[in-house]
Protein backbone atom coordinates (compact mmCIF):
# COMPACT_ATOMS: atom_id res chain seq x y z
CA UNK A 1 0.00 0.00 0.00
CA UNK A 2 2.79 2.68 0.95
CA UNK A 3 4.34 1.44 -2.48
CA UNK A 4 1.31 2.36 -4.21
CA UNK A 5 1.11 5.94 -2.39
CA UNK A 6 4.26 6.63 -3.09
CA UNK A 7 4.19 5.98 -6.81
CA UNK A 8 1.09 7.90 -7.51
CA UNK A 9 2.67 10.45 -5.20
CA UNK A 10 5.58 10.44 -7.87
CA UNK A 11 3.15 10.39 -10.65
CA UNK A 12 1.32 13.41 -9.42
CA UNK A 13 4.03 15.53 -8.79
CA UNK A 14 5.79 14.10 -12.71
CA UNK A 15 2.51 15.55 -13.62
CA UNK A 16 2.19 19.10 -11.61
CA UNK A 17 6.16 19.57 -12.82
CA UNK A 18 5.22 18.91 -16.67
CA UNK A 19 2.13 21.42 -16.49
CA UNK A 20 4.03 23.98 -14.15
CA UNK A 21 7.34 23.87 -17.12
CA UNK A 22 4.11 24.80 -20.06
CA UNK A 23 3.26 27.72 -17.60
CA UNK A 24 4.15 31.17 -19.71
CA UNK A 25 5.21 33.75 -16.91
CA UNK A 26 4.07 36.18 -19.75
CA UNK A 27 0.28 35.76 -19.95
CA UNK A 28 -1.65 38.97 -18.54
CA UNK A 29 -3.77 38.19 -14.87
CA UNK A 30 -5.12 39.96 -12.68
CA UNK A 31 -7.99 40.84 -10.42
CA UNK A 32 -11.23 42.01 -12.05
CA UNK A 33 -13.39 44.40 -10.35
CA UNK A 34 -17.31 44.28 -11.12
CA UNK A 35 -19.81 47.48 -11.10
CA UNK A 36 -22.03 44.64 -9.17
CA UNK A 37 -19.21 43.93 -6.40
CA UNK A 38 -18.26 40.73 -7.91
CA UNK A 39 -14.59 39.78 -8.02
CA UNK A 40 -12.70 37.38 -11.18
CA UNK A 41 -8.84 36.55 -10.66
CA UNK A 42 -7.18 34.50 -13.46
CA UNK A 43 -5.75 35.23 -17.02
CA UNK A 44 -7.08 37.95 -19.00
CA UNK A 45 -7.65 38.38 -22.57
CA UNK A 46 -8.38 41.71 -23.42
CA UNK A 47 -10.69 43.23 -26.53
CA UNK A 48 -9.38 39.65 -28.19
CA UNK A 49 -5.90 40.33 -29.43
CA UNK A 50 -4.08 41.87 -26.09
CA UNK A 51 -3.43 38.99 -23.48
CA UNK A 52 0.08 39.26 -22.30
CA UNK A 53 2.23 41.35 -20.93
CA UNK A 54 4.25 42.95 -23.90
CA UNK A 55 1.08 43.56 -25.79
CA UNK A 56 0.12 47.29 -26.51
CA UNK A 57 -2.84 49.08 -24.73
CA UNK A 58 -4.05 51.66 -28.02
CA UNK A 59 -5.70 55.20 -27.13
CA UNK A 60 -5.38 58.55 -27.46
CA UNK A 61 -3.54 61.44 -24.82
CA UNK A 62 -4.42 65.15 -24.43
CA UNK A 63 -1.59 67.44 -25.18
CA UNK A 64 -0.30 70.64 -24.23
CA UNK A 65 -1.21 72.61 -27.24
CA UNK A 66 1.52 75.80 -26.58
CA UNK A 67 4.62 74.68 -28.50
CA UNK A 68 2.22 73.09 -30.97
CA UNK A 69 0.83 76.37 -31.77
CA UNK A 70 4.73 78.09 -32.10
CA UNK A 71 5.64 75.48 -34.72
CA UNK A 72 2.46 76.15 -36.74
CA UNK A 73 3.23 79.92 -36.60
CA UNK A 74 6.50 79.44 -38.06
CA UNK A 75 5.41 77.29 -41.00
CA UNK A 76 2.62 80.14 -41.32
CA UNK A 77 5.19 82.85 -41.80
CA UNK A 78 8.03 80.67 -43.44
CA UNK A 79 5.34 78.84 -45.90
CA UNK A 80 2.84 81.12 -46.78
CA UNK A 81 2.46 81.66 -50.50
CA UNK A 82 2.32 84.86 -52.78
CA UNK A 83 2.18 85.49 -56.61
CA UNK A 84 3.42 89.53 -57.59
CA UNK A 85 3.20 90.56 -61.13
CA UNK A 86 5.76 93.54 -61.68
CA UNK A 87 5.72 94.43 -57.89
CA UNK A 88 2.10 93.47 -57.46
CA UNK A 89 0.54 90.99 -55.34
CA UNK A 90 -2.09 89.43 -57.36
CA UNK A 91 -2.58 86.34 -54.92
CA UNK A 92 -1.94 85.21 -51.61
CA UNK A 93 -2.43 82.28 -49.49
CA UNK A 94 -1.80 82.80 -46.04
CA UNK A 95 -3.63 79.31 -44.66
CA UNK A 96 -4.68 79.24 -41.43
CA UNK A 97 -2.46 77.29 -38.90
CA UNK A 98 -4.92 76.17 -36.31
CA UNK A 99 -6.95 73.79 -38.25
CA UNK A 100 -5.26 70.68 -37.68
CA UNK A 101 -4.96 70.92 -33.82
CA UNK A 102 -7.04 68.28 -32.39
CA UNK A 103 -5.64 68.43 -28.94
CA UNK A 104 -5.24 64.33 -28.79
CA UNK A 105 -2.15 62.35 -29.89
CA UNK A 106 -1.98 58.51 -30.73
CA UNK A 107 -0.66 56.74 -27.69
CA UNK A 108 0.20 53.42 -26.25
CA UNK A 109 1.52 51.46 -23.11
CA UNK A 110 2.62 48.02 -23.58
CA UNK A 111 0.19 45.93 -20.49
CA UNK A 112 3.32 45.02 -17.80
CA UNK A 113 3.60 48.84 -17.09
CA UNK A 114 0.29 49.31 -15.72
CA UNK A 115 -0.38 48.49 -12.26
CA UNK A 116 -4.24 49.36 -12.06
CA UNK A 117 -6.91 50.27 -14.64
CA UNK A 118 -9.82 52.08 -14.02
CA UNK A 119 -12.42 52.97 -16.38
CA UNK A 120 -14.04 56.55 -16.58
CA UNK A 121 -17.20 56.98 -18.00
CA UNK A 122 -17.70 55.28 -21.82
CA UNK A 123 -14.60 56.74 -23.51
CA UNK A 124 -11.80 56.60 -21.10
CA UNK A 125 -9.26 54.86 -18.71
CA UNK A 126 -7.30 55.88 -15.90
CA UNK A 127 -4.06 54.58 -15.93
CA UNK A 128 -1.81 53.69 -12.39
CA UNK A 129 1.92 52.95 -13.47
CA UNK A 130 4.04 51.00 -11.28
CA UNK A 131 6.45 54.11 -11.26
CA UNK A 132 3.52 56.24 -9.72
CA UNK A 133 2.54 58.18 -12.10
CA UNK A 134 -1.03 58.30 -13.48
CA UNK A 135 -1.85 58.48 -17.28
CA UNK A 136 -5.37 59.22 -18.67
CA UNK A 137 -6.21 57.75 -22.39
CA UNK A 138 -9.10 58.01 -24.54
CA UNK A 139 -10.65 55.84 -26.92
CA UNK A 140 -8.90 55.85 -30.32
CA UNK A 141 -9.29 52.55 -30.82
CA UNK A 142 -10.88 49.44 -29.57
CA UNK A 143 -9.04 48.48 -27.04
CA UNK A 144 -11.00 51.66 -25.01
CA UNK A 145 -15.03 52.29 -24.03
CA UNK A 146 -17.59 50.89 -25.26
CA UNK A 147 -15.99 49.65 -28.72
CA UNK A 148 -13.98 46.83 -26.79
CA UNK A 149 -15.04 44.08 -28.00
CA UNK A 150 -14.74 41.90 -25.10
CA UNK A 151 -12.90 41.07 -22.06
CA UNK A 152 -12.34 37.17 -20.97
CA UNK A 153 -11.41 36.28 -17.50
CA UNK A 154 -10.50 32.61 -16.97
CA UNK A 155 -11.19 32.39 -13.32
CA UNK A 156 -9.72 30.29 -11.29
CA UNK A 157 -12.74 28.59 -9.44
CA UNK A 158 -15.37 29.43 -12.35
CA UNK A 159 -13.62 29.12 -15.80
CA UNK A 160 -14.49 31.78 -18.56
CA UNK A 161 -16.33 34.66 -18.01
CA UNK A 162 -17.05 36.99 -20.78
CA UNK A 163 -17.69 40.82 -19.39
CA UNK A 164 -17.53 44.01 -21.51
CA UNK A 165 -16.68 47.62 -20.82
CA UNK A 166 -19.54 48.37 -18.77
CA UNK A 167 -19.40 45.89 -16.24
CA UNK A 168 -15.87 46.83 -15.19
CA UNK A 169 -14.82 48.78 -12.25
CA UNK A 170 -11.24 48.52 -11.51
CA UNK A 171 -8.78 46.10 -12.83
CA UNK A 172 -5.50 45.01 -10.45
CA UNK A 173 -2.85 43.43 -12.27
CA UNK A 174 -0.96 40.80 -10.43
CA UNK A 175 2.44 38.56 -11.58
CA UNK A 176 1.47 35.55 -13.46
CA UNK A 177 1.37 32.41 -10.93
CA UNK A 178 3.39 29.26 -12.25
CA UNK A 179 0.09 27.76 -13.64
CA UNK A 180 -1.44 26.55 -17.32
CA UNK A 181 -3.28 29.28 -19.13
CA UNK A 182 -7.14 27.84 -20.41
CA UNK A 183 -6.60 29.81 -23.71
CA UNK A 184 -3.97 28.10 -24.94
CA UNK A 185 -0.48 28.52 -25.97
CA UNK A 186 0.71 31.98 -28.00
CA UNK A 187 1.35 32.02 -31.44
CA UNK A 188 5.03 32.36 -32.00
CA UNK A 189 6.79 32.72 -35.73
CA UNK A 190 8.69 34.29 -38.13
CA UNK A 191 6.85 36.54 -40.83
CA UNK A 192 8.58 37.08 -43.70
CA UNK A 193 7.35 40.54 -46.14
CA UNK A 194 7.24 40.09 -49.82
CA UNK A 195 10.13 42.51 -49.79
CA UNK A 196 12.06 39.67 -47.99
CA UNK A 197 12.47 41.19 -44.33
CA UNK A 198 11.90 39.37 -41.75
CA UNK A 199 10.36 39.65 -38.25
CA UNK A 200 10.17 37.03 -35.22
CA UNK A 201 8.25 37.35 -32.23
CA UNK A 202 4.96 36.23 -30.75
CA UNK A 203 2.01 36.32 -33.39
CA UNK A 204 -1.40 37.88 -33.32
CA UNK A 205 -3.00 37.14 -36.87
CA UNK A 206 -5.50 39.49 -37.98
CA UNK A 207 -6.29 41.54 -35.15
CA UNK A 208 -7.96 38.72 -33.36
CA UNK A 209 -5.93 35.70 -33.31
CA UNK A 210 -3.44 34.97 -30.65
CA UNK A 211 -3.43 31.53 -29.28
CA UNK A 212 -3.24 28.11 -30.52
CA UNK A 213 -6.33 27.59 -29.54
CA UNK A 214 -7.94 30.13 -32.01
CA UNK A 215 -9.29 28.94 -35.23
CA UNK A 216 -8.24 30.03 -38.68
CA UNK A 217 -11.53 30.12 -41.31
CA UNK A 218 -11.47 29.25 -44.96
CA UNK A 219 -12.47 27.27 -47.62
CA UNK A 220 -11.28 24.70 -49.47
CA UNK A 221 -12.79 24.56 -52.50
CA UNK A 222 -16.39 23.80 -52.03
CA UNK A 223 -15.10 22.56 -48.26
CA UNK A 224 -15.25 24.94 -45.05
CA UNK A 225 -12.21 24.32 -43.17
CA UNK A 226 -11.71 25.46 -39.51
CA UNK A 227 -8.14 24.94 -38.29
CA UNK A 228 -6.73 25.32 -34.83
CA UNK A 229 -3.62 27.03 -35.03
CA UNK A 230 -1.92 24.55 -33.29
CA UNK A 231 -2.13 22.57 -36.43
CA UNK A 232 -0.61 24.91 -38.42
CA UNK A 233 3.05 24.81 -39.45
CA UNK A 234 2.92 27.42 -42.06
CA UNK A 235 0.91 30.05 -43.77
CA UNK A 236 2.25 31.33 -47.58
CA UNK A 237 0.02 34.25 -49.43
CA UNK A 238 -1.05 33.14 -53.29
CA UNK A 239 -3.13 36.47 -54.15
CA UNK A 240 -5.06 39.33 -52.62
CA UNK A 241 -7.61 36.49 -52.20
CA UNK A 242 -6.20 32.92 -51.03
CA UNK A 243 -3.26 31.63 -49.19
CA UNK A 244 -1.60 27.84 -48.67
CA UNK A 245 -1.79 26.95 -45.41
CA UNK A 246 0.36 23.94 -44.41
CA UNK A 247 -0.71 21.85 -41.61
CA UNK A 248 2.01 20.14 -39.34
CA UNK A 249 1.41 17.34 -40.88
CA UNK A 250 2.78 18.50 -43.70
CA UNK A 251 -0.32 18.38 -45.91
CA UNK A 252 -0.81 21.58 -47.63
CA UNK A 253 -4.51 23.49 -49.00
CA UNK A 254 -5.24 26.23 -50.56
CA UNK A 255 -7.94 28.42 -48.93
CA UNK A 256 -10.03 31.37 -49.52
CA UNK A 257 -13.38 33.37 -48.93
CA UNK A 258 -12.41 34.41 -45.42
CA UNK A 259 -10.44 37.56 -44.33
CA UNK A 260 -8.11 35.07 -42.27
CA UNK A 261 -6.46 34.40 -45.94
CA UNK A 262 -7.19 37.74 -48.26
CA UNK A 263 -6.99 41.33 -48.04
CA UNK A 264 -9.31 41.55 -45.89
CA UNK A 265 -7.19 40.52 -43.25
CA UNK A 266 -6.96 43.68 -40.94
CA UNK A 267 -2.90 42.99 -40.40
CA UNK A 268 -0.54 40.79 -38.92
CA UNK A 269 1.23 42.14 -35.69
CA UNK A 270 4.58 40.88 -34.65
CA UNK A 271 5.75 41.06 -30.99
CA UNK A 272 9.24 41.49 -30.69
CA UNK A 273 10.40 41.85 -26.72
CA UNK A 274 13.45 44.23 -27.48
CA UNK A 275 11.48 46.58 -30.12
CA UNK A 276 7.71 46.24 -29.21
CA UNK A 277 5.04 46.38 -31.80
CA UNK A 278 5.55 45.45 -36.01
CA UNK A 279 2.42 45.21 -38.07
CA UNK A 280 2.30 43.74 -41.70
CA UNK A 281 -0.83 44.19 -44.00
CA UNK A 282 -1.80 41.65 -46.53
CA UNK A 283 -0.46 43.53 -49.41
CA UNK A 284 3.00 42.98 -47.78
CA UNK A 285 2.61 39.82 -46.42
CA UNK A 286 4.66 36.91 -48.04
CA UNK A 287 4.58 33.90 -45.43
CA UNK A 288 5.18 33.13 -41.93
CA UNK A 289 6.62 29.86 -40.10
CA UNK A 290 5.40 29.15 -36.82
CA UNK A 291 7.19 27.64 -33.92
CA UNK A 292 7.06 26.53 -30.47
CA UNK A 293 7.13 29.72 -28.24
CA UNK A 294 9.37 30.62 -25.40
CA UNK A 295 8.07 32.32 -22.28
CA UNK A 296 7.42 35.76 -22.32
CA UNK A 297 8.32 38.87 -20.04
CA UNK A 298 6.70 38.35 -16.90
CA UNK A 299 5.42 41.08 -14.98
CA UNK A 300 8.52 42.21 -12.98
CA UNK A 301 10.14 43.25 -16.08
CA UNK A 302 8.39 45.92 -16.65
CA UNK A 303 8.93 48.81 -14.27
CA UNK A 304 6.22 51.12 -15.04
CA UNK A 305 8.33 53.63 -17.19
CA UNK A 306 10.94 56.29 -16.61
CA UNK A 307 11.08 59.97 -17.71
CA UNK A 308 13.24 60.24 -20.81
CA UNK A 309 17.40 61.68 -20.59
CA UNK A 310 19.64 62.31 -22.86
CA UNK A 311 21.93 64.96 -25.34
CA UNK A 312 19.85 66.33 -28.38
CA UNK A 313 22.36 68.04 -31.24
CA UNK A 314 21.36 70.46 -33.80
CA UNK A 315 22.49 71.09 -36.89
CA UNK A 316 24.62 73.85 -35.93
CA UNK A 317 26.44 72.65 -33.50
CA UNK A 318 24.44 73.27 -30.30
CA UNK A 319 24.44 70.75 -27.57
CA UNK A 320 21.33 70.28 -24.83
CA UNK A 321 21.74 67.72 -21.94
CA UNK A 322 18.58 66.71 -19.94
CA UNK A 323 15.25 65.55 -19.39
CA UNK A 324 13.47 64.95 -22.66
CA UNK A 325 9.76 65.96 -24.07
CA UNK A 326 9.67 64.21 -27.94
CA UNK A 327 7.42 65.99 -30.38
CA UNK A 328 5.99 67.60 -27.62
CA UNK A 329 4.27 64.49 -26.23
CA UNK A 330 6.23 61.82 -25.35
CA UNK A 331 8.02 62.30 -22.40
CA UNK A 332 8.63 58.52 -20.45
CA UNK A 333 10.32 55.33 -21.32
CA UNK A 334 6.95 53.37 -21.75
CA UNK A 335 5.67 55.90 -24.54
CA UNK A 336 5.70 54.68 -27.94
CA UNK A 337 7.51 56.21 -31.47
CA UNK A 338 5.57 55.32 -34.74
CA UNK A 339 6.92 55.14 -37.91
CA UNK A 340 6.72 53.17 -41.12
CA UNK A 341 9.12 51.09 -43.04
CA UNK A 342 8.87 49.62 -46.49
CA UNK A 343 4.82 49.32 -45.73
CA UNK A 344 5.14 47.93 -42.30
CA UNK A 345 4.01 50.19 -39.25
CA UNK A 346 6.13 50.47 -36.27
CA UNK A 347 5.60 51.35 -32.70
CA UNK A 348 8.61 51.27 -30.88
CA UNK A 349 8.53 51.88 -27.32
CA UNK A 350 11.11 54.32 -26.62
CA UNK A 351 13.04 52.60 -23.30
CA UNK A 352 14.44 50.52 -26.35
CA UNK A 353 15.66 53.35 -28.27
CA UNK A 354 19.30 54.06 -28.49
CA UNK A 355 19.40 56.84 -30.64
CA UNK A 356 17.58 58.92 -33.22
CA UNK A 357 18.79 61.16 -36.33
CA UNK A 358 16.96 62.92 -38.79
CA UNK A 359 17.68 62.04 -42.44
CA UNK A 360 15.73 64.36 -44.12
CA UNK A 361 12.63 66.16 -43.62
CA UNK A 362 10.55 63.50 -43.81
CA UNK A 363 12.54 60.37 -42.57
CA UNK A 364 14.56 59.53 -39.55
CA UNK A 365 16.89 56.58 -38.84
CA UNK A 366 16.04 54.89 -35.29
CA UNK A 367 18.72 52.64 -34.14
CA UNK A 368 17.86 50.30 -30.90
CA UNK A 369 19.69 49.30 -28.12
CA UNK A 370 20.95 45.66 -29.51
CA UNK A 371 22.14 47.57 -32.43
CA UNK A 372 19.27 47.22 -35.11
CA UNK A 373 18.76 50.34 -37.49
CA UNK A 374 15.54 51.02 -39.01
CA UNK A 375 14.53 54.58 -41.65
CA UNK A 376 11.28 55.08 -40.57
CA UNK A 377 8.96 58.16 -42.49
CA UNK A 378 5.02 58.56 -42.33
CA UNK A 379 4.59 60.06 -38.89
CA UNK A 380 5.36 63.09 -36.78
CA UNK A 381 7.70 60.99 -34.65
CA UNK A 382 10.14 60.75 -37.09
CA UNK A 383 9.82 63.96 -39.85
CA UNK A 384 9.01 67.31 -40.50
CA UNK A 385 5.26 67.82 -38.72
CA UNK A 386 6.86 66.91 -35.78
CA UNK A 387 5.91 69.22 -33.06
CA UNK A 388 9.22 69.62 -31.65
CA UNK A 389 11.99 68.28 -28.90
CA UNK A 390 11.85 69.99 -25.56
CA UNK A 391 14.79 70.01 -23.28
CA UNK A 392 14.44 70.35 -19.34
CA UNK A 393 18.17 70.90 -17.54
CA UNK A 394 17.05 72.11 -13.80
CA UNK A 395 14.92 75.29 -14.42
CA UNK A 396 15.83 75.93 -18.11
CA UNK A 397 13.58 74.23 -20.60
CA UNK A 398 14.84 74.64 -24.40
CA UNK A 399 12.35 73.86 -27.49
CA UNK A 400 14.14 72.64 -30.96
CA UNK A 401 12.36 72.83 -33.70
CA UNK A 402 12.48 69.98 -36.22
CA UNK A 403 14.09 72.15 -38.79
CA UNK A 404 16.97 72.79 -36.56
CA UNK A 405 17.27 69.37 -34.76
CA UNK A 406 19.85 66.59 -35.71
CA UNK A 407 20.34 63.78 -33.29
CA UNK A 408 19.54 62.52 -29.70
CA UNK A 409 20.87 59.65 -28.02
CA UNK A 410 19.31 58.61 -24.77
CA UNK A 411 20.90 57.64 -21.70
CA UNK A 412 17.51 55.75 -20.16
Amino acid sequence: MKVLLTLSTLFFATVCMSIAAQADPGLLYGKIYTVDDEIFEGFIRWDKNEASWDDILDGNKELDDRNYKKKKERQYRDQSRKLKVFGLTIYSDDGDFFTSWSGDAQSGIRMGHIKELIPVGNDEVELVLKSGETVELKGGSGDIGDDNREILVNDRDEGVIELYWDDIDKIEFEPTPNMKCGFGNRLYGTLTTRRGDEYTGFVCWDMDETFDTDILDGDEGHRKRKIEFGRIKSIERRSSSSADVTLKNDKTMRLDGSNDIDSGNRGIIISDLNLGRIQVDWDEFDMIEFMDPPPGPDYSGFDGGRRLKGTVLTEDGKKYIGEIKWDDDEEFTWELLDGENNNVDFDIEFGFIKSIEKASRRSSRVTLKDGRTFKLRGSNDVDNDNKGIIIYDKDNETYVDWEDFDTVEFTQ
